[in-house]
């Protein structure tokens, strides 16, 4: 009696145990999902502005083309390439307006420029968010005894936003 009653502990420890860690891995999930769909809606109104200042620079410069690139953002592209892609337009038209000060002589496009500006901080945090998810998300995946409920589920280390990294490097690899 004593036996049976030992295991029927030991096989309810283990089962409370396997319930706490699979929600930890679910909970992880929630929040990495939240912040993918964070960034996506800022990514979206980031391409949003980045376009309503394209006809302004093309009138006040007199050019035919200008953030060509933008006509690459589809839905196809998963929030990573999206980034990259919208970080290189915004980059080209922050060094437009750098070799063309006039530009900022418009109000419209300053008001923009203030979007701009707003929505890459919420991108950043979005994206630290994220970041943050994942780095916990990773850590459940290889540590003990979480990795054996990852084994079973089929869990992966996850890859995180690494821009900034990325961008210094290139930047070193400059010089």
């Amino acid at each position: 009696m004593e036996t049976i009653l030992l295991i029927f502990v030991i096989i309810s420890l283990l089962a409370f145990i396997i319930v706490i860690i699979n929600n930890k891995f679910q909970l992880t999930i929630i929040k990495i999902d939240k912040a993918e769909e964070d960034i996506d809606i800022y990514l979206e109104k980031k391409k949003e502005l980045l376009t309503r200042t394209v006809p302004i620079v093309k009138k006040e410069l007199k050019i035919k083309e200008f953030l060509g690139e933008l006509d690459k953002y589809n839905n196809d592209l998963n929030n990573f390439e999206k980034h990259n892609l919208l970080k290189s337009n915004y980059n080209e038209l922050f060094k437009t307006l750098d070799e063309n000060e006039k530009l900022l002589k418009s109000d419209s496009l300053v008001k923009i420029l203030e979007e701009l500006n707003d929505n890459e901080e919420n991108i950043v945090g979005a994206i630290k968010y994220y970041n943050d998810s994942v780095v916990e998300f990773n850590q459940l995946v290889v540590s003990f005894p979480c990795n054996l409920i990852a084994l079973v589920r089929r869990y992966k280390k996850l890859e995180f936003y690494n821009n900034e990294k990325r961008e210094i490097f290139e930047i070193l690899n400059q010089k």
